[in-house]
């Protein structure tokens, strides 16, 4: 496994997460509590990064795990979780094992999320829940600019699927570590590619355009 991107940042992501971008992780738990709901068993917290999901995952009743490329992360999630160092798109876990597996913030860290996405669909045992929660595809990304809440700013570059360290804020994550821009299209059809039943999804921000977007799938029986 090589270098991921988010080593090199892993201590001032930890503390950006965890302090400047708190009011941001409440709404993210939020989504996350809403669409995943109580459950018993395994949860597997798949690109997990620093593991901030982790107390939220136990409070509904979950044994949280994670899996995550970045070394630099996973030395802040262990105190929290346990977790192993693995590719989202070929996960260290058993075939239909897990009961539930979420993915937070993370689609546009990989360059090929449907691929983890049916990764995630592999290892869900029947009836298992998979919960992402991710920036909005359709109002936030490089070609979105926010820098005015009450309008926000679309440009072609919604078409461009590549990896961009352009970003209208220039303290955030995204001029540091970059993006993959998956539209919306493309990530509601990796669900049904990968055998899943989309039962629902949400958007949510804090001013009146969402900057979030989460669904809840499951696996049929």
């Amino acid at each position: 496994m090589g270098v991921a991107a988010y080593d090199a940042y892993a201590d001032w992501y930890e503390a950006y997460a965890s302090d400047t971008a708190n009011a941001y992780q409440t709404q993210v738990r939020g989504r996350l509590r809403d669409l995943l709901g109580a459950g018993s068993g395994s949860c597997l917290d798949l690109c997990c990064g620093t593991g901030l999901q982790a107390a939220e995952l136990r409070a509904l009743g979950w044994r949280p795990v994670g899996v995550d490329l970045s070394a630099g992360q996973l030395r802040h999630a262990r105190p929290r979780l346990p977790v192993a160092r693995g590719d989202g798109a070929a996960l260290p876990v058993a075939d239909a094992s897990v009961p539930a597996v979420a993915c937070v913030l993370a689609h546009t860290d990989v360059p090929d999320y449907p691929a983890v996405v049916a990764e995630a669909a592999r290892v869900l045992a029947p009836g298992g829940r998979f919960v992402h929660v991710g920036v909005h595809p359709c109002f936030t990304g490089a070609f979105a600019d926010r820098s005015d809440p009450e309008r926000i700013v679309i440009d072609g570059g919604y078409a461009d699927r590549e990896r961009s360290f352009r970003a209208w804020s220039p303290h955030g994550v995204r001029v540091r570590v970059g993006a993959w821009h998956v539209p919306l299209a493309d990530l509601l059809n990796a669900v049904t590619d990968a055998g899943l039943t989309l039962v629902r999804t949400a958007e949510a921000g804090v001013g009146p355009v969402p900057d979030l977007f989460a669904f809840l799938a499951t696996r049929p029986n």
